[in-house]
């Protein structure tokens, strides 16, 4: 069944019932103010960081489901109900959810009243706009109350959720006007409010969530809604809120719009107080007046659209299939934004308390996003090489607010380094900007000086060759791309955590996935070298990735398929050898990926494998089979049920790996037939099974062992949107960013005869026909002229390129 539609013309994925099977979300923002918000309103907003910093409350795990948010009420007579549906639940005659590029519009009528909210941050303030439309569609005239409301958070999230011994006590707000300030803790260490404002008179406000709701009420049916006036309350302590009244009268056809605005502000301290105790108001007046009209709304909002037509116009496609035309051209590079700028922090699965920034994540998800804006790229792999330690290892996380590395998780996740080269190098090869390469980032745990970012990216290769195990295969540390597979945690403890703990570490404990990593990313390093004139450098790189690649052959292959790891008392797993657990995703990818044994026919060999073993309805299974009891000797894995999670769900994250791998061994037909399994688009018509929103990636679907076999979980924020995009546009279409300019290198399947690509690239635009059907061999022309080999070579004073590629 499905729940609603795409509308490729407008960008939007129409959602045509509030009753989707889990809540289906979409992102408002792009830098630093964020929000999310559901098909019924729901969702929380932030600024920059969601622990630090979170304006509304969000509860997780509520019941109901989805209980909160931005809520607006419309009292009609003795009707009350809510153009998101929730939380009155009152049956809408008509309803539509249109989730855009950084917007959402809910439409939806009642009783001849007609409400249309639409949402989004704006480019340049801490804002999120909430445009509130009214008309009036019946024959007579309507008198009706119109409600906001929404409920504070005390800023650090995870205090809020837990300190209220402290927080019972401490809200304070102020009201002027329209506008209501949540000014708790300002008057103390803070120098930041909040704001909630209307651009119209209220007959009433409420600031305390007592009054508003009733002592033993819900959001679904509060006193002052009923009463049909809010009581004026004054938040002194307990719970704060911010919620308007306004009475109006709409005479048949008559409509009127309302300005919501929930903004930031943050002060200097010298500039905290107008005067003595009072509170400087100044910048949040400044915003309030840039959006205080209907005409201000619409042109911060056709800045947003025209933002976006810009991001998304750098990579275009046109195709025999519109399923893949609107996931490459809209929706899988709006994830890759969305996960660029929030890695793993916050959605409505990640509560932002315990992730900030993820190392490894941000740094595959610059590969989705580089060639939209590699600046801001530019500027996150220096971000993430500030946390980076004097030995090459690196904090895991960080916290976006304060750009430190998150301590409790720690690190020791020993491919981490390695994709802080990845990173760079795909930077370098996309802009030619090998300044980057000069910046001066100190190591976190040095600071007497400052080095290169070339000293950490060499820091980062040497790190691998300084942890290597009996076999001469890379240590795992306290785990590698899979955070679950700790090999050194020996966990027996209940509650204890698999990813910090470390009970047994023999030393002995290897992962063949780093290993193809190390033998991928180690030669691309050495490329770098090379170029920077660094030649015996360069030489020694070589001779180090060709010896892992020989230890790789030697001890990490199993006769048909790559083993997974030594562990901790050096057994094998993801071996034939092994009860269950015999082949494990990963490395089939990374080492077929890198061309560890291509000459011996190796990586041919593991796609055999991987199909045999893993592949389903859905995509590819992680492992097979799945554990089912647990081993303290490989952690966390282990202690999922069958077919969920790392326990052989579809991790979609590193299905791409594969296809890229089946992308290089000129497997065009298998390689499409995995892309088109979990890419959302081709999801949509399946989603009473996958339940999650079908318009992005989810992290898991459930394997065949699960009794939800097909279902998908935690959306949005997942590595599987950037891998995604790098499997279709570079491993199917083949546009590859290089050195010198694009490799033109596709390997498409028999059921797409012809396709046009336009890819902008250093400043000039490529438009690039691919013609399939001919069977002809490889024939590549530039402005006419027959190219010999597969790379166009870059030149700045072109400002438009053709190319037409025969196949």
């Amino acid at each position: 069944m499905q729940y609603g539609h795409f509308d490729d013309s407008k960008r939007e994925y129409v959602i045509e019932t509030p009753m989707t099977p889990l809540p289906w979300i979409n992102y408002l923002g792009n830098k630093d103010f964020f929000s999310l918000v559901s098909q019924t309103l729901g969702g929380f907003t932030f600024y920059k960081d969601a622990k630090l910093r979170r304006l509304t409350r969000h509860r997780y795990n509520d019941v109901p489901r989805d209980n909160g948010g931005r809520l607006y009420y419309i009292k009609d007579g003795n009707t009350v109900w809510n153009p998101g549906f929730l939380p009155s639940k009152t049956p809408l005659d008509s309803y539509r959810c249109r989730h855009g590029l950084g917007y959402s519009i809910i439409e939806s009528k009642k009783n001849g009243i007609m409400c249309s909210v639409k949402l989004f941050n704006p480019l340049d303030k801490a804002v999120e706009i909430n445009q509130v439309k009214l008309e009036n569609k019946s024959s007579t005239k309507k008198n009706i109350t119109l409600f906001s409301a929404l409920e504070w958070c005390f800023y650090n999230a995870e205090d809020d959720a837990t300190n209220f011994q402290r927080n019972w006590n401490i809200a304070e707000v102020e009201v002027e006007g329209s506008t209501i300030y949540h000014t708790t803790e300002y008057r103390e260490r803070r120098n930041h409010y909040a704001f909630f404002s209307v651009n119209s008179g209220i007959s009433s406000f409420d600031t305390d969530r007592d009054h508003f709701l009733g002592t033993y009420n819900g959001w679904d049916k509060p006193d002052s809604v009923e009463k049909g006036e809010d009581s004026c309350s004054i938040a002194h302590g307990w719970a704060p809120i911010a919620s308007h009244c306004i009475h109006i009268s709409l005479a048949p056809g008559e409509c009127r719009t309302f300005v919501f605005l929930l903004g930031y502000v943050e002060q200097k301290e010298s500039t905290k107080f107008s005067a003595p105790g009072k509170v400087n108001k100044d910048k949040a007046y400044r915003i309030i007046e840039s959006y205080d009209s209907e005409e201000k709304v619409q042109k911060a909002f056709g800045s947003l659209q025209k933002y976006w037509h810009g991001m998304l116009g750098h990579f275009q496609i046109t195709t025999d299939e519109p399923k893949v035309d609107r996931m490459v051209n809209i929706w899988n590079q709006y994830q890759c934004m969305v996960t660029f700028n929030l890695s793993r922090s916050t959605s409505y699965y990640e509560s932002g308390l315990g992730r900030g920034m993820g190392f490894r994540d941000s740094c595959q998800d610059i590969y989705g996003f580089v060639h939209m804006a590699p600046e801001r790229a530019r500027q996150r792999i220096l971000d993430l090489a500030s946390v980076q330690f004097a030995d090459g290892s690196t904090f895991h996380q960080y916290q976006p607010l304060t750009g430190k590395g998150n301590a409790d998780i720690g690190g020791g996740f020993n491919d981490d380094p390695l994709w802080l080269i990845a990173s760079t190098i795909a930077y370098l090869k996309e802009t030619g900007d090998f300044s980057i390469l000069d910046e001066s980032i100190p190591f976190v745990d040095n600071n007497i000086g400052t080095t290169t970012l070339l000293m950490h990216l060499e820091r980062s290769f040497s790190f691998t060759l300084s942890h290597k195990g009996p076999h001469g295969l890379p240590l795992i540390g306290r785990a590698d791309w899979n955070d679950c597979l700790n090999l050194n945690c020996f966990s027996t403890e209940p509650g204890e955590s698999f990813q910090t703990c470390s009970n047994y570490d023999s030393g002995k404990a290897e992962s063949v996935f780093i290993a193809g990593m190390f033998v991928l990313y180690g030669r691309t390093y050495a490329q770098l070298l090379d170029r920077l004139g660094k030649s015996k450098e360069a030489q020694e790189a070589r001779n180090e990735t060709d010896a892992m690649e020989k230890k790789c052959i030697r001890y990490g292959w199993d006769g048909n398929w790559f083993i997974r790891a030594y562990d901790a008392l050096g057994g094998k797993v993801g071996s034939k050898d092994c009860a269950e657990g015999k082949i494990f995703i990963e490395p089939q990818g990374f080492c077929t990926m890198a061309g560890i044994g291509e000459d011996e026919g190796l990586g041919k060999k593991a796609m055999s494998s991987v199909w045999q073993y893993l592949v389903n309805d859905f995509g590819i299974e992680l492992i097979a089979p799945p554990y089912s009891t647990y081993h303290e000797e490989l952690g966390e894995i282990s202690s999922y049920p069958p077919g969920y999670k790392e326990n052989g769900s579809v991790f979609c994250h590193n299905n791409p790996w594969v296809i890229l791998a089946e992308s290089k061994l000129g497997h065009g037909n298998e390689a499409y037939s995995l892309y088109c399994r979990n890419s959302p688009a081709f999801t949509e018509e399946k989603s009473d099974i996958h339940r999650s929103e079908p318009y992005c990636y989810s992290q898991t679907i459930a394997g065949r062992q699960a009794p939800t076999y097909g279902e998908a979980k935690n959306s949005w924020l997942t590595g599987t949107a950037a891998w995604s995009f790098v499997a279709v546009s570079q491993g199917i279409f083949g546009i590859k960013p290089d050195w010198d300019g694009l490799l033109i290198d596709p390997c498409l399947p028999d059921s797409i005869g012809f396709c046009r690509i336009i890819r902008q690239f250093r400043g000039t635009t490529y438009e690039i026909s691919i013609d399939n059907s001919t069977h002809s061999g490889y024939q590549l022309t530039v402005d006419g002229e027959r190219v010999h080999g597969k790379l166009v070579r870059h030149n700045a004073e072109r400002k438009r390129v053709d190319i037409k590629l025969s196949l």
